[in-house]
């Protein structure tokens, strides 16, 4: 077995897809919309199946917003340097929350940034 993708619901699927694509440098893989059923799904990632996880955005026609609930925690992205990254992401029109360093009782550097739906993903510093 092995991780596919993980599906997040959006508001705006457009300002989604802008904010993993220029922000975070990912890849818009495809696109489908089905009117009948009133969805569209985006697919996005830095590379394809099988040899990479993808992030699959899904948007519902007509719902705007959703609630995060208590259960979500985050996404985790690789990256060489947190901090750099978050400067990039700011420049981009990112929102940082927790900027680079050390993770509560630990070494390893992280930071969180938030999407344009509020879902957090965390950077964590690894080298490339």
């Amino acid at each position: 077995m092995r991780i596919l993708h993980t599906m997040l619901r959006v508001g705006n699927l457009q300002k989604s897809i802008d904010f993993y694509t220029q922000v975070l440098g990912m890849t818009l893989l495809r696109q489908r919309d089905n009117p009948e059923y009133q969805y569209t799904l985006a697919f996005l990632g830095y590379g394809t199946n099988p040899e990479h996880a993808e992030l699959e955005l899904t948007y519902n026609y007509g719902v705007d917003h959703y609630e995060m609930g208590t259960a979500y925690g985050h996404i985790a992205l690789a990256v060489p340097d947190a901090a750099e990254a978050c400067a990039k992401i700011k420049a981009a029109g990112g929102v940082v929350t927790r900027e680079a360093g050390p993770v509560k009782g630990g070494s390893t550097v992280i930071a969180f940034v938030q999407d344009p739906d509020g879902y957090k993903i965390e950077l964590i510093q690894r080298p490339a």
